[in-house]
């Protein structure tokens, strides 16, 4: 008996007959699960004793036996419905596999079926069934014969054990349920022709619900998860047809084609793939039907309470606040936490203890955090810290831990006094009666989860904690707690190889699968339920291919491998597709723009399938970027088309900033302010009115709205608005983000003819570049302050030149259009500034970098820059007495200069 320990429909069930105490069989009988039996019995018939080991009648090979043992295994795990198919989608898919036998399979399935006219017939049926779990008298070791413990095995006893208890009104039940279910197709049942078949089999097919549970692996408690065949259900609930496309017309007929709930256990893992959908695209699922699907899952099957978790993330995805914390709290109310949150770590030890009060207020925490409460959040949070060391729950401690350094990484907060200052949280001094600072909390939590996750055998959390040292690593720079005294670090710099060893070990999460229980321990049925679902792309290439010639014979491996899916589950897919997103961020930072795009590109095209809309929009996002950058706009416009299609910008806030970043850029190229204005102030209404969220959209917007100023030549009013953004940036500590607003006042500066003091703010921006190795941005820096040497007159002219040298490898290698041609017109203002350098003995140093910078700025449709490169050209010519070329270069410049202070068709640059 103890092989079916643990296999009741609840998780803590230990009774072998009940299911959580109710007094419910193992597996409640259905029609369908006869049909199973039955095609069992016929892929491994009762063994006999001396017998040769043949390929029972009807199979002509190994691969064909081996076919329908697969696709029987697919239909005992799949999940792609809370309801069990009817006899005619079995007997569709089934004509697939008995493609060879002429409908042999169908034919004896619906004649089996048919002659189950009594209570008699159905007890000769099952008493047959025994013989293929039987050894026969005198059976010796070779002799092959169904193994109890196989997958075929414990479902067969646990349909036989279900039969034995059930009574005389069930059977009759059960007869008049069969009657109904052989009624559900044609009296003769006869298959569609092939032209039909294909329609109707591609249309059986179409929902893609066969990736790993994503959002539910996060908080999915191993609820049921070593659980086999024998789970139980309501008691023969009926159920409508297939409910989850989620049509906005969908209607509820429950008279229609009546069949029942599939288990326990593939009613858990049926939300889960609901969970999955939410998370990777929640803009395809209507708020309002999936909620009337789930509630109709919810009547048809009362006590499955994770229904109304998954209307919580339904909507929280459709940014319903009032409706997500109306679901969480009923959640929790019905069934305290009891059905789980998270899945099961390789440890023996469960990962989070439920039903406990910080189980919901880790919810609770998230849901403030998502909807721009940073202070609740924190509140919450540190009310869950207190209660879960309290519990001793350790797990659940971790991921609270998790869950505060991910909100202040994302969040600005200023200070957290009186929020995290209680005994059972960080504290706020270190002995000293020093306060700590935000970045301190942070890496102190950081450490603290790792440490937890990684004793607790935390796999998921232990590899977000990476992910999120090596994000504070590419940020901040580790100061020590004690930063006096004889043994102080004098070192103040990021490390990048810090950032590339947690990158590197957050992607152990993939290696690890498939090598200890990782792999196991998340087998809810996704894999099988994929499998079933290319089945159809996989019959067609296969079905084609023996009409034009003779019957395969040996056809497994173009069944087998054409509708074979991934087995990696989709939340270790995402965590380690996150690491190259994050290296593609990282190398963004450090000024490699072939890093960028190689790991941008790993990602959208490897991980693409597994992970969420927002994801791999930023994906894309950084890869349109960068063609803006490197091509112009036209390119970056065409590829955005592309990616609207794909990501709505309406439902996508990435493709909607990435739209606005490069109009925006393009209107200050071509000097059309009140367009670059509007865009600005767009910036401003998508950002939170609340203090600390969005701070990088609100940083964003500022800049943005500085440099719309300087371009104006309203200097005073931009270098307000670059102070004022200097100071949000130093109270939120963030550093890199300074680095990039200290080189805009240098430019403000140099623009309104103050390059003195535009000289400590070029200087203080190199400072801040090293110090996180800011490298493209440090020689954009460079090059801004051999512009300020230049200002101050041709005596600094060598000064300049030097630097303008210093700068050019970094540029040229890394930098884009813009920033080469600035390079290239700075050093031939070197040149011509220089007292001693003569034009007409070295007209190349001067002509060839002011030919490529038009060139450039032409793509970039840059006026301002341009018209300077074409007066630096008549001036040269001018020199060298070259009349035509002058006067050509001089029209080329009054061109650029005209259209830059009447523009024209400024509706155009909002049209792409």
């Amino acid at each position: 008996m103890s092989l079916f320990a643990g296999v009741g429909g609840g998780a803590g069930s230990a009774e072998p007959a009940s299911a959580g105490g109710t007094g419910r069989a193992l597996l409640e009988l259905t029609p369908h699960k006869i049909a199973v039996c039955h095609l069992v019995q016929v892929f491994a018939p009762p063994a006999q004793a001396g017998g040769d080991s043949v390929l029972p009648f009807p199979f002509e090979s190994v691969a064909h036996h081996n076919r329908l043992g697969l696709f029987l295994f697919t239909l005992t795990r799949s999940c792609n419905d809370f309801r069990e198919p009817l006899l005619e989608e079995l007997l569709r898919q089934l004509k697939v596999v008995d493609d060879l036998t002429n409908g042999w399979f169908c034919e004896q399935l619906t004649s089996t079926l048919s002659a189950l006219n009594s209570p008699d017939d159905l007890f000769n049926f099952f008493d047959k069934l025994r013989g293929v779990l039987t050894a026969p008298e005198g059976a010796s070791a070779e002799d092959i014969f169904l193994d109890q413990n196989s997958q075929f095995g414990v479902f067969l006893r646990c349909c036989i054990l279900a039969f034995n208890s059930m009574t005389f009104e069930g059977v009759c039940n059960l007869l008049a349920d069969l009657v109904m279910y052989c009624n559900s197709t044609d009296a003769s049942y006869d298959l569609p022709e092939d032209e039909d078949f294909d329609t109707e089999m591609n249309n059986l097919m179409d929902a893609d619900i066969g990736s790993q549970a994503g959002i539910f692996e996060k908080y999915r408690q191993g609820y049921a998860s070593e659980s086999h065949m024998g789970e139980s259900s309501s008691a023969l609930t009926r159920a409508p047809m297939s409910l989850h496309d989620f049509d906005e017309t969908n209607t509820f007929k429950v008279d229609d084609n009546p069949i029942c709930l599939r288990s326990r256990w593939q009613l858990e893992a049926y939300l889960n793939q609901q969970a999955d959908i939410l998370e990777k695209d929640p803009s395809s699922v209507p708020l309002n039907s999936f909620n009337a699907t789930m509630t109709r899952l919810q009547t048809l099957a009362p006590e499955l309470h994770r229904v109304q978790f998954l209307q919580y993330l339904n909507a929280l995805c459709h940014d319903d606040y009032v409706a997500s914390l109306d679901n969480l709290h009923r959640y929790f109310d019905y069934s305290a936490g009891m059905q789980g949150l998270f899945g099961r770590s390789m440890s023996p030890m469960q990962d989070i203890v439920v039903g406990k009060y910080e189980s919901a207020l880790l919810c609770l925490g998230n849901l403030h955090c998502y909807f721009g409460h940073p202070k609740k959040a924190l509140e919450v949070f540190a009310e869950a810290v207190r209660v879960s060391q309290m519990n001793n729950d350790d797990s659940c401690l971790a991921y609270v831990l998790g869950a505060i350094s991910n909100l202040l990484s994302k969040i600005g907060m200023s200070n957290t006094v009186g929020i995290i200052s209680s005994p059972y949280s960080l504290g706020t001094n270190i002995g000293l009666g020093t306060p700590l600072s935000i970045q301190q909390q942070l890496l102190v939590l950081l450490k603290r989860s790792l440490k937890r996750a990684d004793i607790l055998k935390l796999p998921s959390l232990l590899s977000f904690d990476h992910l999120s040292l090596a994000k504070f690593d590419l940020k901040h720079v580790q100061r020590p707690l004690v930063s006096f005294g004889p043994n102080a670090s004098t070192k103040l710099r990021t490390c990048p190889a810090d950032v590339s060893k947690n990158l590197r070990l957050s992607t152990r999460v993939l290696t690890d699968f498939g090598t200890d229980a990782l792999s196991t321990s998340n087998d809810n049925g996704s894999f099988s339920t994929s499998w079933l679902r290319n089945l159809s792309a996989a019959s067609d290439s296969w079905r084609s291919s023996s009409m034009k010639s003779t019957k395969l014979h040996n056809d497994f491996d173009n069944f087998y491998y054409l509708a074979k899916p991934s087995p990696v589950p989709a939340p270790v897919l995402q965590l380690a597709g996150s690491g190259y997103l994050l290296r593609a961020t990282a190398w963004e930072h450090y000024g490699s723009a072939p890093m960028v795009r190689m790991n941008a590109l790993v990602y959208a095209t490897c991980f693409a399938d597994a992970a969420s809309s927002s994801e791999l929009s930023l994906a894309y996002v950084k890869l349109i970027q960068q063609l803006a950058v490197f091509k112009g706009y036209s390119a970056a416009f065409c590829a955005l088309k592309l990616a609207e299609k794909k990501f709505p910008s309406s439902t996508s806030l990435h493709i909607q900033l990435l739209r606005m970043q490069i109009l925006h850029e393009r209107a200050l190229h071509r000097g059309h302010l009140k367009v670059a204005h509007q865009i600005c102030d767009e910036f401003g209404v998508l950002s939170s009115s609340v203090c600390g969220v969005d701070i990088e959209l609100k940083i964003e917007a500022s800049v943005r709205h500085a440099r719309t100023l300087l371009a104006a030549k309203q200097y005073s009013q931009a270098a307000a608005v670059a102070n004022s953004l200097f100071s949000t940036c130093y109270k939120y500590n963030m550093q890199v983000e300074n680095a990039s607003v200290l080189l805009l006042l240098a430019e403000i500066h140099r623009k309104s003819d103050n390059a003195v003091l535009g000289l400590p703010y070029a200087l203080a921006c190199q400072s801040f570049c090293k110090s996180f190795n800011l490298d493209l941005l440090e020689a954009s820096a460079t090059l801004t302050l051999a512009e300020l040497w230049l200002a101050l007159g041709s005596s600094h002219a060598k000064r300049a030149l030097s630097l303008v040298h210093q700068s050019l490898p970094m540029i040229l290698g890394h930098g884009g259009l813009e920033l080469c041609a600035r390079a290239h017109i700075v050093l031939a203002k070197c040149h011509l500034s220089d007292p001693k350098f003569s034009a007409a003995e070295n007209l190349e140093a001067v002509l060839d970098p002011l030919n490529q910078a038009t060139q450039d700025l032409q793509v970039l449709e840059y006026r301002e820059m341009a018209a300077e490169a074409y007066y630096l050209k008549a001036m040269a010519y001018n020199h060298l007495g070259k009349l035509d070329e002058r006067e050509e270069a001089a029209a080329c410049f009054k061109e650029h200069i005209t259209g830059l202070e009447n523009p024209h068709n400024k509706e155009d640059s909002l049209v792409y």
